[in-house]
């Protein structure tokens, strides 16, 4: 019970205050993206400090979270496309944060715990990265200029920002992750 508690409060204080983070955006993408003060380093310390059945936990409760403070409606307007855009764009994407454990405990075993934390952090906006570049080309076509490839696109609108965000939380990590985690770990 008493590790029940413990995983639901710190969750949700993780939670909150990732999505405290997420409002402080350096800047905001016109079909959605942003690069924030690194919003998802929370996340990830959830799945550092816990196993990755509830780390998916949580990182599905913060795509609820950000669909429901900032959803970005596809432009076609079919069932299809709007299914995919919740899963591509939030929920697999989000999700993708809640296996930054299993990369950071396989890691660690070989590499220091600095080198661990940025290495499946950068892990796990990859994969968030893929998911919204599939979902550029899948959906958000619409908006590539006349002529532009959608892929490339894709690739530059998602990235413009992912790769920013992950530099953020990759140089954060570095410095104070360790200490941090630490300090998270022992509540």
């Amino acid at each position: 019970m008493q590790k029940q508690v413990a995983f639901l409060t710190q969750s949700a204080m993780m939670l909150a205050l990732a999505t405290l983070l997420s409002f402080f955006a350096v800047f905001h993408l016109p079909n959605g993206g942003s690069v924030t003060l690194g919003s998802m380093i929370p996340l990830l310390f959830v799945a550092y400090k816990f196993d990755w059945k509830r780390s998916l936990l949580v990182a599905f409760a913060y795509s609820l979270i950000q669909m429901i403070s900032g959803f970005y409606a596809p432009p076609t307007q079919n069932l299809l496309s709007f299914i995919a855009v919740v899963l591509l764009d939030y929920v697999i994407a989000f999700g993708a944060l809640g296996l930054a454990g299993l990369f950071y405990r396989t890691l660690l075993k070989k590499l220091p715990q600095s080198v661990s934390m940025v290495t499946s952090g950068v892990m796990t906006y990859a994969i968030r990265f893929i998911c919204h570049f599939f979902s550029g080309i899948l959906i958000w076509s619409f908006y590539a200029p006349a002529g532009q490839p959608v892929w490339l696109y894709s690739l530059v609108y998602n990235g413009s920002y992912m790769a920013l965000e992950a530099l953020i939380s990759a140089i954060f990590l570095g410095l104070a992750g360790p200490r941090l985690l630490n300090r998270f770990t022992a509540m």
